[in-house]
């Protein structure tokens, strides 16, 4: 059997396999959170288009003055002449500096009387101009490929002169969650079952990423049911599979998948909780679909979607940096060692510590519920005293 692969190594083998929904065009007036851009987007003009003026005041010509005034420049309407030398106008913020021009004197370093313009405090030239295309020229990259959607980014492809950009849309997930003692949430539980809250779990997890989430679940462990539940699952690009990765007599998720078509990529992960985890593929003629078997136990299923099915959905989507990103926090108690596997304890923070939210079991659901963090501890990692830093990933920005 093969050993189990290291953290990074299995998330890189997984996000090489993304699926690539198509794309979709849509106006900037479509929202379009949590998309990214499909290509890259090149400005239909110059910004600004002309020298603009950044401040009020008067556009004035060389020299130390005074200056005559002749007109004025607003936005939207320009002065339509050269100014010839000793010659100024009344200029607003955003219009277009005339010709002649060298700089803009600040309205409250200018005296005025009868249209003639002293200076208390004389600009270099160039000051308080805007020049033109200093902010992009037509032709320029102004958008890469899997930019993230934002009001600043719809600003700026408005400005460019686009009046739609084109989006990757995001991917269909099916969640599935197996095994014989799950009950649907809700239902009467004996005490040889447990409700299903992986399915709900997962899904509420993905929801806000991909284009549905259908859920399959949840299932029992018999070929047959599987194998139905699987045929359902056929239209989406993803697959999240709950329990029964393993290979015990009763887990049959892989063999279920294999009669489906699918091919097993790897199996089993260094890490704890999650070591149980699968990822395999099936080709049809829709493309490629990717099959993320997570553990059962509902700690692992979190800790495995935080760190594998989040960064699948958001490759799916263009996102160019979809892992989570680790920051550093302060120990607030004495963590203890770390055995053969990496770990990643359910914990909680006050933005520069953090203390364990309780149980580290994993099928421990309070801790679960009330940890905003996870610590990242390295295999075979010495205790941590209170107060020494440790890599932390905050779970909100999964």
């Amino acid at each position: 059997m093969n050993a189990p692969l290291g953290l990074e190594e299995a998330q890189a083998r997984l996000l090489a396999l993304a699926p690539q929904p198509p794309s979709c065009v849509l106006g900037l007036s479509t929202f379009a959170e949590r998309r990214f851009l499909a290509k890259d987007v090149t400005a239909l003009r110059t910004q600004p288009a002309a020298d603009l003026s950044a401040m009020d005041g008067y556009a004035i010509t060389s020299g130390a003055g005074p200056w005559q005034r002749v007109g004025e420049s607003r936005a939207g309407a320009p002065y339509p002449a050269e100014l010839a030398a000793g010659q100024c106008v009344r200029i607003s913020t955003g219009a277009i500096v005339p010709e002649g021009a060298v700089s803009v004197l600040l309205q409250e370093d200018a005296r005025v009387e009868d249209n003639l313009v002293t200076a208390t405090e004389l600009p270099p030239p160039g000051k308080h101009i805007r020049k033109a295309g200093f902010d992009f020229r037509d032709g320029d990259t102004v958008l890469t490929k899997g930019t993230a959607y934002s009001p600043a980014v719809l600003a700026l492809a408005a400005s460019a002169g686009h009046g739609v950009l084109s989006w990757r849309l995001p991917p269909g997930v099916a969640v599935l969650d197996s095994g014989d003692e799950l009950v649907a949430p809700g239902k009467p539980c004996g005490p040889h079952q447990t409700p299903a809250s992986n399915g709900v779990m997962l899904a509420a997890m993905l929801s806000p990423y991909v284009g549905f989430v259908d859920p399959l679940g949840p299932v029992a462990d018999d070929r047959a049911a599987l194998a139905a539940a699987l045929k359902r699952a056929e239209d989406s690009h993803i697959l999240i599979t709950s329990g029964g990765a393993s290979v015990g007599d009763h887990d049959l998720i892989q063999q279920a998948l294999k009669d489906w078509g699918a091919k097993i990529d790897f199996w089993r992960v260094a890490i704890k909780p999650g070591k149980p985890l699968m990822v395999a593929t099936r080709e049809d003629a829709l493309g490629r679909q990717v099959i993320l078997g997570l553990p059962g136990n509902p700690v692992s299923s979190f800790v495995t979607a935080f760190l594998f099915a989040l960064p699948l959905v958001r490759a799916s989507m263009g996102d160019p940096d979809p892992l989570p990103r680790a920051v550093t926090m302060l120990a607030g108690e004495d963590l203890p060692a770390i055995g053969p596997r990496r770990e990643f304890l359910r914990a909680m923070s006050d933005g520069e510590s953090v203390r364990l939210a309780g149980s580290q079991d994993s099928s421990a659901l309070s801790a679960l519920a009330a940890a905003d963090c996870l610590i990242d501890r390295p295999a075979h990692a010495p205790p941590v005293a209170a107060g020494e830093p440790v890599r932390v990933f905050r779970l909100q920005n999964g």
